[in-house]
């Protein structure tokens, strides 16, 4: 773990509006939600990760999901001073909440920033209205651009989704809407290629083939290049494989997922990290949102599991996790012969004492990461 890597809060809302074909989050669809039942078993939640945890400077709280902006703005509020009661708040603490264009309202952002929230995540995931149908989204082009300017000019900081390496989508059609979207952006942008994962609604049609069109390997990594070529010089370069910023408006929570810093978690299927005692705990939330709830509100805890993590298990997730970002991670984290064909082979490079990828190594990363880990 980094030293000063960070502490930060994770909370996880689980419902949705509908389920996306290609999300392999924890959400889930219900007809109707007891806002202020959830609400009690946060706050329990919250009382005792601190016990846990400890006294520390809280740098970040996040809403994630699901969709986080169909919590009530009460209970996000209610959420973040209370936090900032258990632990001492950073002065320049980041509170990021994600939100669906479906689900954006003038009137229920405004609270959003009045309870304490600073940072918003909107999932557009695409400028275009076909793929929008396609990929299971339920708002329109307009609705996405609305939104985004809603959230432009309520909150400090703003940043949005893309999805790219769609199905039929060509090398053109992507660069046209990255452009788009640059145009758009203020200081941050997260651009994910579509994944199709097992247990999905995409996973299932991909695997009788009945999802055509998916890009080639080659169209792929001509995509990523493109996109990172393109966002470094209209000044937002990436700083993860998949997250490009501004300098100084890269994502505090996420970084301290990525630099292997402690996080409390909780919500419906929540993982944490935790250092104690010179020990790495991961612990796991239940992940049924009922079962959850049930729990908290039987036996004040909402985990599943709670597990020390090994010293070579830290290590490997540290490198998994560090390698993500440009800057890389300490040089001392990896040495042999290994590393060295890496090298010599320019996918990895050593810049102020770090170990990163290359521009030719990133779209690698994986087989990079199964090489040194092997």
């Amino acid at each position: 773990m980094a030293d000063n890597a960070g502490f930060g809060l994770y909370v996880h809302w689980p419902f949705c509006q509908a389920k996306c074909p290609y999300c392999d989050f924890n959400s889930h669809v219900v007809s109707s939600i007891d806002q202020t039942r959830w609400k009690s078993a946060y706050l329990t939640e919250l009382a005792r990760v601190r016990d846990e945890s400890g006294s520390r400077v809280l740098n970040s709280i996040f809403f994630g999901g699901g969709t986080p902006s169909l919590m009530s703005a009460d209970t996000v509020a209610d959420i973040i001073s209370t936090a900032r009661g258990l632990w001492t708040p950073a002065n320049d603490m980041e509170i990021t909440l994600e939100a669906n264009p479906t689900s954006v309202e003038a009137g229920r952002f405004r609270a959003y920033s009045e309870g304490g929230v600073n940072r918003v995540s909107i999932g557009i995931q695409s400028l275009r209205e076909a793929d929008l149908k396609a990929l299971g989204r339920l708002h329109t082009v307009k609705e996405a651009r609305d939104a985004f300017e809603i959230a432009r000019n309520t909150f400090p900081r703003v940043s949005f989704d893309l999805i790219y390496a769609r199905q039929n989508q060509t090398l053109d059609d992507w660069k046209a809407e990255l452009s788009e979207a640059l145009n758009m952006a203020v200081d941050h942008l997260s651009l994910y290629q579509l994944t199709v994962e097992p247990g999905t609604a995409f996973g299932d049609r991909h695997a009788v083939n009945r999802l055509p069109g998916l890009p080639t390997d080659d169209l792929s990594a001509d995509m990523f290049s493109l996109t990172h070529d393109i966002t470094e010089d209209f000044g937002l370069p990436a700083y993860e494989i998949s997250n490009h910023a501004k300098p100084g408006a890269a994502s505090i929570h996420n970084l301290i997922y990525w630099r292997s810093g402690d996080w409390v978690s909780i919500g419906p299927g929540a993982h944490g990290r935790l250092t104690l005692d010179g020990k790495r705990i991961e612990t796991t939330c239940f992940s049924a949102p009922g079962q959850w709830l049930s729990s908290v509100e039987k036996t004040a805890s909402g985990y599943e599991d709670r597990q020390t993590i090994s010293p070579e298990g830290a290590r490997t997730e540290a490198i998994m996790m560090g390698l993500r970002l440009t800057e890389g991670v300490p040089a001392e984290m990896l040495t042999g012969t290994r590393v060295e064909h890496l090298i010599n082979d320019n996918l990895l490079e050593i810049r102020s004492e770090r170990i990163r990828t290359t521009p030719k190594g990133r779209p690698l990363l994986n087989a990079i990461l199964r090489e040194l880990l092997a």
